[in-house]
């Protein structure tokens, strides 16, 4: 990552946010069809134009649930969260009355096999694998990688090789695990967040490994059984997804930079990310992979 969840939005540079109703533009304009759930915008509406998917819809492809992320769990439910808000706020910046969300599968998300959408918010890491299938923006998060395991487990860097280990399909947990971990034991890939944190729960796995800015929001769940006990640092960081060839790339990039710059993002960060995080990731101690020596 690029210094990691440690600072959970160091690509967001602090900033005053003017935040404007869905209902009209900062200068008194109407848009008074705009419907953007819960999330305040901010800018100027219509300042961006871009050839949406849909007319009068921003469309973002997602993968859910994504707690903190998409507060919600189908694609008529969310109201709010990071990503989500960050849709409605280019949304709003581009003219478009709303947010239509699509949910699937997060490998079919960075596949690069489906056109129908404008872009894709699902904590995707910018990889060169997926850049040759797909074009990316700005990076807008970093992240790293987090070690979750039950409650009173001793599993840490020096044994998790040994244990069952689970991973979200098609992420990059899934190859950090393959790669660098070298686990003597099965590794199991859950189509979800949700099935991969029950299989651990229901001890089908002993150890999660997954983007620490996912992992957070567990542990602090009133029925919470799992700890988060370390994070390894990757290097790498989170980017809105474009099909390949987008005529709205351009657009696209100059939103989100703006949204970085004003700290817009370092804003939703706080309100959505820090909330369900209730922890400070710059305290989770980061761990190394034991190679055995």
């Amino acid at each position: 990552m690029m210094r990691a969840a440690a600072a959970i939005v160091a690509l967001a540079v602090s900033g005053a946010l003017v935040v404007a109703s869905s209902a009209c533009d900062q200068d008194g304009s109407q848009a008074s069809s705009a419907r953007y759930g819960d999330c305040e915008v901010s800018g100027h509406h219509g300042e961006f134009q871009l050839r949406p998917e849909t007319a009068g819809a921003l469309t973002v492809k997602t993968t859910l649930p994504a707690p903190g992320w998409w507060n919600g769990d189908t694609p008529e439910s969310v109201r709010s969260g990071y990503e989500y808000c960050m849709a409605a706020n280019i949304a709003y910046r581009s003219g478009l009355d709303r947010v239509e969300v699509k949910n699937a599968p997060f490998p079919e998300v960075v596949s690069g096999r489906t056109t129908d959408f404008d872009l894709a918010l699902a904590q995707i890491t910018i990889t060169p694998a997926r850049s040759r299938v797909a074009e990316f923006s700005p990076p807008y998060l970093s992240s790293t990688l987090g070690l979750l395991i039950r409650d009173g487990e001793q599993i840490g860097q020096d044994n998790v090789r040994d244990v069952r280990i689970g991973v979200a399909e098609g992420t990059t947990g899934e190859q950090f695990v393959e790669d660098r971990i070298k686990p003597t034991e099965p590794v199991t890939a859950f189509p979800n967040d949700r099935e991969l944190i029950t299989a651990l729960e229901e001890r089908r796995v002993d150890a999660v490994i997954h983007d620490t800015t996912i992992l957070l929001a567990y542990p602090q769940k009133e029925e919470s059984r799992v700890s988060l006990v370390g994070q390894y640092r990757t290097d790498q960081a989170y980017g809105a997804l474009y099909p390949m060839g987008s005529p709205n790339r351009g657009e696209l990039d100059r939103i989100i930079r703006q949204l970085i710059d004003d700290g817009t993002l370092a804003k939703l960060s706080a309100v959505y990310l820090g909330a369900a995080f209730g922890r400070d990731p710059a305290k989770i101690p980061y761990i190394t992979v034991d190679d055995g020596s």
